[in-house]
C-alpha cells in the first residue's frame, strides 16, 4: 500500500499548512492578473491554447499572432509559473490530506495515489513550460508542441481527478456524518 507524499506531516499542522499553500497558490494567480494589467495586453496570452497546440505549424500559427509585448508577456508567465507550480501542488496534495483524513478504505488509497499524482502534475508543467519556451525562443520545431500537449494533457488530467476527489470525499464524509447524527 502506497503512503500518502505528505502523510508524514503531523496531523495538527496540515489545516494550516493547507491555508498557507492555499494562500501561496491564491497570491500567485493574483499575481499573474497584477502582471498581466500591468503589461497592457488587452487580451489574455491564450496561454491554455499555446500549451495545446499538439503540431508545430499550430504552434508557429499561435505565436505569428502576438506582437513583441504579448511573447515578452507569455515568456514572463512561463517563468513566473515556476513560482505557482509548487504552490498549486502543495495546496492540492494537503487539501487530499486533508479530505481523507479520518477515512477508511478506498478513500486513503486513491488520497494517496492522486497525492503523487499532483506532485507530477507539477513536474509536467515544468517540463511542459520548458517545451514552450523553446518553441517561443527557438522555433515552433518537433518535438515540443507534442511534448507541451502531452505534459498538459496529463497534468490538466491528474489535477481533475485530485480535485474531484477531493470534492467526492468531503461530500461522502458529510453524508456520512449526517447518518450517524
Amino acid at each position: 500500500m502506497i503512503s500518502h507524499p505528505l502523510e508524514f506531516i503531523p496531523v495538527e499542522f496540515r489545516k494550516n499548512l493547507f491555508f498557507g499553500f492555499l494562500f501561496w497558490a491564491f497570491l500567485s494567480v493574483v499575481l499573474f492578473g497584477v502582471f498581466a494589467k500591468a503589461s497592457g495586453a488587452d487580451m489574455p496570452s491564450k496561454i491554455v491554447v499555446f500549451e495545446l497546440a499538439w503540431t508545430p505549424q499550430a504552434a508557429y500559427d499561435i505565436i505569428e499572432t502576438w506582437d513583441s509585448r504579448m511573447r515578452l508577456r507569455v515568456a514572463f508567465e512561463l517563468g513566473f509559473d515556476y513560482f505557482f507550480m509548487p504552490a498549486y501542488a502543495l495546496s492540492f496534495c494537503m487539501g487530499l490530506l486533508l479530505a481523507r483524513d479520518a477515512r477508511k478504505g478506498w478513500h486513503v488509497q486513491l488520497s494517496s495515489w492522486l497525492g503523487w499524482g499532483v506532485l507530477a502534475a507539477a513536474l509536467l508543467d515544468a517540463v511542459e513550460n520548458y517545451a514552450l519556451w523553446k518553441e517561443l525562443t527557438g522555433g515552433a520545431v518537433s518535438p515540443f508542441p507534442q511534448l507541451a500537449g502531452l505534459c498538459a494533457s496529463i497534468k490538466f488530467a491528474l489535477l481533475a481527478a485530485g480535485l474531484t476527489s477531493i470534492f467526492m470525499m468531503l461530500i461522502s464524509r458529510q453524508m456520512s456524518d449526517k447518518r450517524s447524527v
